[in-house]
This record gives structure tokens, sequence and C-alpha cells, in this order.
């Protein structure tokens, strides 16, 4: 039979896993707390969930009505706090979205992002590459580049996938677990693999499978 430890280790956990709830609930970002100022934008209804990622640069990002950021995601403009933009927002994410937990939003110059976005978790999404031109010189310390990236609205993204920099995911789009997507993406379609490849689309009349070898335009 249990012994006394276990009943208190029982009690004890029950208490802790009550108090991690509720300070989730207290820390969570909403339009009216003092935090949202920091946002360039903060729709109403829309909340950030705590703990949030590592985030910076809030006053360049954008944020829609009725959007939930899940616990963990990154959603960072610039280098580092304090920074000055170029762009305003450099990071703009719709209304009615959902970024889910462990997602990485990561901006530089322009991340756009419509509206009834759905997102699974940990998806890794950024406008900026490093050099690695020259070979004298650590990549990490090149000069990167910039391209803008853009999700369609009512797209849906899978769980660890990856948008690099001049990503321009359409409307409707599904872009499955763990696909890493560059170039174009045309309205209605689904993409999936490394590069992403349109798999199917809709042409008017219906869905139709595409080559599966053939890679997405652009």
């Amino acid at each position: 039979m249990p012994g006394p430890g276990s009943a208190l280790r029982s009690t004890v956990g029950s208490l802790i896993r009550g108090l991690s709830r509720w300070a989730g609930r207290m820390a969570a970002i909403g339009p009216t707390d003092r935090a949202a100022q920091d946002y360039g934008r903060f729709g109403k209804g829309s909340i950030v969930a705590w703990p949030r990622g590592a985030g910076f640069g809030e006053r360049w990002i954008w944020l829609g009505s009725d959007t939930l950021i899940a616990a963990h995601v990154t959603l960072s403009a610039g280098m580092g706090p304090g920074q000055e933009m170029v762009t305003d927002p450099v990071v703009r994410i719709g209304d009615r979205c959902l970024i889910g937990r462990g997602t990485a939003v990561v901006g530089h110059f322009s991340i756009d992002i419509g509206d009834d976005v759905y997102m699974g978790m940990n998806i890794y999404i950024t406008d900026q590459n490093h050099g690695y031109e020259d070979l004298d010189r650590p990549i990490g310390t090149q000069t990167p580049s910039d391209e803008a990236v853009s999700i369609g609205s009512g797209s849906w993204i899978g769980s660890g996938a990856v948008i690099l920099p001049g990503a321009r995911i359409g409307s409707h789009v599904v872009v499955g677990a763990n696909s890493v997507v560059r170039g174009d993406v045309p309205d209605n379609s689904v993409v999936v693999g490394s590069p992403a490849r349109v798999v199917r689309h809709h042409d008017g009349s219906g869905w139709k499978r595409d080559n599966p070898d053939q890679p997405a335009p652009g």
C-alpha cells in the first residue's frame, strides 16, 4: 500500500500543478494589460499565453483581434531589443489566428500572416538568411539578406514546418508537417516535403492530385 510519503507527494504535486495553471492564466497578456502596450498593435480579444518565448521588438509587432499566441512562442522583430526598424510592422499577424506552442516567428524586414491562419507546434518562420559567399569569414559574421514572407488567409501550417525567406504562401493552403517552404505556393493547394512540393490543388471544380515530383512554383 502507498505510504505517507506518497500521499504527501500527491497533495503537494496537485497544489503545484494548480498554482502553475493559475499563474499561467494570471500572467497571460490580454489587450487591457500594461504589457500589451509594448506591441505596435494588440487586437481586442487576443491573448499571448505564458510563459512567452524569448521575443523582443514588440513595438514592431502587430497582433489582430481574437488571435491566440500559445505558450513558449517567440515573436521577435530585429536583431535585439531597442533596434530601430525600417519597416512597420515587421511582423503582422491577422485576426482569429492560432500560433502553436513552441513556434518562432523571427522577423527583420517583413513577415505578414493573414486572417484565420492556424499553426501547429514548433514551426519556424523567418525572413532573413545568413550570407555564406565569403570563404574567409565565418558564415555567422557575414551580412545577412532579408526577403519578405507572407502567408495567406485561411491557411494551415503543420507542426515542425520551416518557412524560409521569400516564401509567399497563398490563401487556403495546407503546409504539411515538417515541410520546408520557399518561393511561391499557389492559393488552394497542399504542399509537403523538403523542399515543399504541390501534391494537391483545387481547380474550381474539386481537389486534384499533382505530380509529387513537381516542386512548388517559384
